[in-house]
Order: structure tokens, then C-alpha cells, then sequence
């Protein structure tokens, strides 16, 4: 129903009220408003097409990955293998099938996805081009940034060694 169709059936106030001031269903109006809306989401899904499915799934993963990055807390099981991998699930792919996509070898794509190996810039931009640019290369480069800042900031047998290195050091204090 469009918008004008709405506006002429209704008064101002009636669709202010319907925005602003819910009214108390009863229990069987709740049920049966329940209903409807799982019969309408029946529906609805019923037409979706498998276009439509796996768009939203990316989406969705785009967004996930998203949120995380804009998060400031790390978390070690969201890794660059982690999100590579609910992108597999989404696409329903096998990592055979996947790793040919991307003309890479199935060994390097789960030395990828186990976290044995750090993914190529290359591999960055061509999950961008098999996303049809939905994931955006730039997006998977700071996955892999969240994970590399967390390593530097965590790592403390690695500071150590390095110091060792380190020869007339900075005499100042902040």
C-alpha cells in the first residue's frame, strides 16, 4: 500500500496514534496478530529467490564484520579465518570448490582458514571481485589489521626478545 493511500484513509491523528500510543492487546488479539505476522513472514519467504537469499546473507556477513571492526574489543575467535569461513557457509561452498574460484590451491585456502598462514592482498581483492564488490577488499585488509594490532599490543615474548636489540633508548618519560 502506498504512503498517499495510507494518509487518505486515515486521519492525522489516527496514524500519529498508531505510531505513538500502542494500545493494550488482549491475549487472543496478540495471538492472532502473532499469527498473522508468521503467516505474512511464510510468505514472504516463500518468494524470496535464491538471488535474493544469498544477497542477504552477504549482507548480513558484511554487516557482521562491520560491527566488529568498529568495535573496539578484539576477539580471538573472529579472525580473518573465521569470517573467510561464514562466507563459505553463505555461499554454500565446499573449500575445494571455493579455492577454484579464487585459482588459489586448497591447501593455502585452509592454511587460511585454520590460521597457518596470512592471506595476499591478491587474495584480499579477488574475495573482493568474487563478491561482486558487496565485501570490499579494504574490509578483509582490516580484519587482518584488528588481528595484527592485537598480536603487537599481546605479545609480549616477542618485545622482549626485540629489546635485546634495542641500544640507546630514549631517556625521556611520558
Amino acid at each position: 500500500m502506498k504512503t498517499d493511500k495510507i494518509v487518505d484513509k486515515y486521519t492525522p491523528k489516527e496514524l500519529a496514534d498508531s505510531f505513538v500510543f500502542r494500545t493494550k492487546l488482549t491475549t487472543k488479539e496478540k495471538k492472532e496478530s502473532d499469527m498473522q505476522l508468521i503467516e505474512m513472514r511464510k510468505k514472504i519467504r516463500k518468494e524470496v529467490t535464491p538471488k535474493q537469499l544469498l544477497l542477504s546473507r552477504i549482507m548480513q556477513l558484511k554487516f557482521q564484520i562491520e560491527d566488529y571492526l568498529n568495535n573496539a574489543s578484539y576477539d580471538i575467535n573472529r579472525s580473518f579465518g573465521f569470517f573467510l569461513r561464514e562466507y563459505l557457509k553463505s555461499l554454500n561452498k565446499k573449500n575445494k570448490d571455493f579455492a577454484s574460484d579464487l585459482d588459489i590451491n586448497e591447501t593455502e585456502l585452509s592454511q587460511i582458514l585454520n590460521k597457518h598462514r596470512t592471506p595476499s592482498q591478491k587474495l584480499m581483492i579477488r574475495l573482493e571481485i568474487h563478491s561482486n564488490k558487496t565485501i570490499p577488499a579494504i574490509i578483509w585488509y582490516r580484519l587482518l589489521e584488528k588481528e595484527k594490532e592485537h598480536e603487537i599490543l599481546t605479545n609480549t615474548a616477542t618485545r622482549k626478545n626485540e629489546s635485546k636489540h634495542v641500544k640507546n633508548r630514549l631517556q625521556l618519560s611520558i
